[in-house]
């Protein structure tokens, strides 16, 4: 698939550094210190959360692009999302969705932190055989260069996304209300830029829609489905309870769209650099329908036992931390039975 014509102008590329901005201020504003405690405090949630993010993502990804015969181009691009760190909007689906918060914001903040680490590995490790195909392609062209992974950019751009997250947790401790706003902003703004991407991109390359295989179409949905699918099986498989499992799945699922952008913007050049926006830009998109459908089985199904959590919360509020609730025999489900409040409150463990 040939992008002929540009697929993003000045003045959209200015609008994508904004909302690339606000996001990240806005995740950051949503983090404290005690969120990074957290990350040592729950380290079971955040290791299997490491091992979904960063192990079977990836692979996810090499295996549908390799599965789907995807051109270079697109493959590099869906393994570059399948190695991306979560963002704010997993943490706002994780909410809705009944599941625990407080492990979301945890997972997000050590994948945004190890991204700087894993991504350049990861890219190297699974991308060779498709780097490989865009050089051959280059010099039977005439050209002599060769095509790599630019892993000093890509890490120089997640060093770049990360300064608004710093001034975002600054901006929370200065002044919480600000933060709140600049919070609750931040995936309002992203889902309105992609769609703004995606109707100008209609209205001015109507063809691309049409053009674009129905292979990348599967690959862009496919990627988030089979997070949230592997993300929930496999916490659930390691004995993880169901407030965490539902955070680790959407985690798992939600890719950071915008920081794609960022890093294929800053890192790729042309003819490879619009494919792999265009592919960012359909997997934006899908992830938040997708990730709606997925929010709402979640909280019709998980109710019980987040109603469970919150009473037990709050008799832990009014009758202190060591006050344990005492159920009915029976009246819990034996993945619950032994912790009620799912593991927020040590002293609620029953032997």
């Amino acid at each position: 698939m040939e992008f002929t014509t540009q697929l993003l102008y000045a003045h959209d590329q200015i609008l994508l550094a904004i909302m690339i901005f606000v996001i990240m201020l806005g995740m950051g504003a949503s983090l404290t210190i005690n969120d990074f405690k957290a990350v040592v405090r729950q380290p079971k949630g955040v290791l299997v959360g490491f091992i979904s993010q960063f192990g079977i993502m990836p692979l996810i990804a090499l295996g549908l692009a390799t599965v789907l015969n995807f051109n270079p181009a697109f493959a590099i691009a869906l393994i570059l999302i399948g190695t991306l760190p979560g963002g704010t909007t997993s943490n706002m689906f994780t909410y809705f969705s009944r599941g625990s918060v407080a492990l979301s914001i945890s997972m997000t903040t050590a994948s945004t932190m190890m991204a700087l680490i894993m991504m350049p590995i990861l890219l190297k490790l699974y991308t060779t055989g498709f780097t490989s195909q865009i050089t051959a392609s280059m010099q039977a062209a005439g050209e002599t260069a060769e095509f790599i992974i630019p892993t000093g950019n890509i890490i120089s751009s997640l060093v770049m996304v990360l300064v608004p997250v710093a001034m975002g947790m600054y901006l929370r401790k200065k002044s919480p209300g600000w933060a709140k706003t600049a919070e609750d902003t931040a995936g309002f703004v992203g889902i309105l830029v992609i769609l703004y991407l995606l109707l100008t991109a209609f209205i001015r390359h109507t063809s691309l829609f049409i053009q674009t295989p129905v292979t990348v179409y599967i690959g862009a949905i496919g990627l988030g489905l089979a997070g949230f699918f592997f993300g929930y099986w496999f916490s659930r498989l390691l004995g993880v309870y169901p407030l965490f499992q539902r955070a680790i799945s959407l985690e798992t699922g939600i890719q950071n769209g915008p920081v794609s952008f960022a890093v294929i913007l800053l890192s790729f050049t042309e003819p490879v650099q619009s494919q792999m926006l265009w592919l960012a830009i359909l997997y934006s998109t899908f992830i938040v329908i997708t990730s709606s459908i997925i929010t709402l089985h979640f909280r019709k199904k998980g109710r019980f036992d987040w109603d469970v959590y919150r009473n037990t919360h709050i008799h832990n509020r009014l009758f202190g931390k060591g006050y344990v609730t005492n159920y009915p025999d029976g009246f819990l489900h034996k993945r619950i039975a032994d912790d009620p409040s799912q593991g927020t409150e040590p002293s609620q463990k029953r032997a």
